[in-house]
C-alpha cells in the first residue's frame, strides 16, 4: 500500500527553492541526490516557460534529456484524459517496470509496476495546472520494497490545454530485516565519528527564482571589461578553450557569485565557438576525446559541454547555449557577448526567454489534432452497416455524420473490444 508522506517546502528550503505554490508536495528523509534529480527536472520545466502560461510541448524533447529521459515518461491527452496515451517511455523505467513495446496506453500499464505509480497522479495536474511531486513505496511485482519519488509537469501544444504531462521518477529498493538494522548502526557510528562538515552554499540556486543564477545582478556593480586577458589572434583552439575553461572554472568559484565572471565565461565560450568554425577537424577531434556528440539540433550545446563540462547542470548547458545561438545569429564579433550580456535589460534570464519566445513565433501554426479529425469525418465515405464489427451481443460504437436530407451515414467505428469502446458502453446507462 502507498504511504504518501509530506511537509511545507520551508523545512528542505536548501533542496527545494521552488515556491510552495507550484503543487509540489515536499518529501521527509530522501537523500540529496534524489532530491535534486527532480528540483532540477522542475527548473528545466520552469525554464520552457518564458511569457507562457504552459510550456511548449514543442519544447521537450526527452531523448536529448540524458539525465532525466531514462527516468521519464510523455503522456499525450489530445484524444482525451481517461487513457492518455505513452508517446515516450525511458529505458531505465521500461526495464524496471519490465515493459516491452506493446504497452502504448495507460490502462495497459501493469498493476503493480512503478510505472502505475507515476502515473497514478495524473490528474492532479489537470486539476492544479503544476507540477505535482510525490514520495511512496510500495511492493512491485518482483515482491521488491520499492522506495519512489517522482515529478509530474504539465506541457501544451497551444498554451491553454494540458494536452501532454512529462513525468520524472527515481526510486531505489528499500533495505529490510536484519540489514536494515546493521545499516542503521553503522549509519550512526560513522556520523558521530566524522569531522564537522564545513558550511557551504551553492553558487546560483537551483529554485527558478534564483535570479542570479539567471544572469540577473546581485548587487550594484558593473562588468570591467578592461584588462581581461583573452587568447592572441593566431591561437590555436586549444587555447582558446583552455581560456574559456578557466574562465567558467572561476565563474564558478567566485565567493562574490559575480554575474560579471559569469558573463565572461560565457563571452569566452562563444570566442571559442567562433575560432572552432576555422578549426573543424581539431574541433571534432576535442569532441570525440570529450565524449561529446555534436548535435546539429543545437550546435552550441557541445560548446558549453566543452568548456562548463558534460556534467554541468542540463538546464544551464541548454541556456548558455541559446545566448550563444542568439549571438551567432546575430553575427556577434569575437570579444563583444561579454558586453552585450552586461547591457542586456535583464541580463540571461531575460535573453533566453526572449530568444525562445522568437523562436515560438516563427514555427509555424498547428491545426488542432481535434480540427483535423473533424474535418476528415465530414468527408469521409460513408461505411456500409454490414462492414461494421459488432461483439457478441450484436453492439458496437460508431460515428455517424447527419446528411443533407436529414439521414444518418455510419462514417466510423470505434475497434470491437477496445476500452473506450466498453466506456462508451456503459456511459449510455447513466
Amino acid at each position: 500500500m502507498d504511504t504518501l508522506r509530506g511537509h511545507d517546502v520551508a523545512n528542505d528550503q536548501d533542496d527545494f527553492d521552488y515556491a510552495a505554490d507550484a503543487g509540489i508536495e515536499t518529501p521527509l528523509a530522501v537523500a540529496s541526490d534524489e532530491r535534486r534529480l527532480h528540483v532540477r527536472a522542475y527548473n528545466y520545466w520552469a525554464s520552457l516557460l518564458g511569457e507562457r502560461s504552459l510550456p511548449s510541448i514543442e519544447d521537450l524533447n526527452p531523448d536529448e534529456l540524458e539525465e532525466f529521459g531514462p527516468r521519464s515518461v510523455l503522456l499525450d491527452f489530445s484524444s482525451g484524459i481517461d487513457n492518455p496515451a505513452i508517446v515516450y517511455l525511458g529505458t531505465a523505467l521500461r526495464e524496471e517496470c519490465e515493459i516491452d513495446s506493446s504497452i502504448s496506453h495507460i490502462n495497459d500499464v501493469p498493476a503493480r509496476s512503478l510505472l502505475s505509480r507515476l502515473t497514478d497522479h495524473y490528474l492532479q495536474i489537470i486539476a492544479n495546472a503544476a507540477p505535482v511531486g510525490f514520495e511512496a513505496e510500495f511492493i512491485n511485482q518482483r515482491n521488491a520494497d520499492i522506495l519512489y519519488r517522482g515529478i509530474l509537469m504539465p506541457f501544451s501544444s497551444d498554451d491553454d490545454t494540458i494536452d501532454f504531462i512529462y513525468g520524472v521518477i527515481n526510486w531505489k529498493e528499500a533495505v529490510t530485516g536484519d540489514a536494515a538494522d546493521n545499516l542503521e548502526r553503522e549509519v550512526q557510528e560513522a556520523l558521530r565519528t566524522a569531522p564537522p562538515r564545513p558550511v557551504s552554499a551553492p553558487l546560483w540556486a537551483d529554485g527558478p527564482a534564483a535570479d542570479a543564477a539567471m544572469g540577473l545582478p546581485l548587487e550594484d556593480e558593473t562588468l570591467d571589461l578592461a584588462g581581461m586577458e583573452a587568447p592572441a589572434e593566431d591561437a590555436s583552439l586549444a587555447d582558446w578553450l583552455a581560456f574559456a575553461r578557466d574562465s567558467a572554472e572561476e565563474a564558478s568559484q567566485s565567493e562574490s557569485r559575480s554575474h560579471g565572471a559569469l558573463y565572461r565565461a560565457i563571452g569566452l565560450a562563444y570566442d571559442f565557438a567562433l575560432a572552432a568554425q576555422d578549426a573543424a577537424e581539431d574541433y571534432a577531434e576535442m569532441l570525440s576525446d570529450a565524449g561529446i556528440k555534436a548535435q546539429a539540433r543545437s550546435p552550441m550545446t557541445a560548446v558549453i559541454k566543452l568548456v562548463f563540462g558534460a556534467t554541468y547542470d542540463k538546464t544551464r548547458i541548454a541556456e548558455y547555449a541559446t545566448v550563444l545561438d542568439h549571438g551567432w545569429a546575430a553575427g556577434m564579433d569575437r570579444g563583444a557577448m561579454a558586453g552585450y550580456l552586461e547591457n542586456y535589460a535583464g541580463g540571461i534570464k531575460a535573453l533566453v526567454r526572449d530568444e525562445r519566445a522568437l523562436r515560438r513565433a516563427e514555427r509555424p501554426v498547428k491545426t488542432d489534432r481535434q480540427d483535423k479529425a473533424r474535418a476528415a469525418l465530414k468527408t469521409a465515405t460513408a461505411m456500409a452497416p454490414e462492414t461494421v464489427t459488432t461483439d457478441a451481443d450484436g453492439l458496437a460504437v460508431v460515428i455517424a455524420r447527419r446528411e443533407g436530407d436529414g439521414t444518418l451515414s455510419i462514417v466510423a467505428a470505434l475497434p470491437e473490444g477496445s476500452d473506450l469502446c466498453r466506456r462508451v458502453v456503459l456511459a449510455t446507462q447513466g
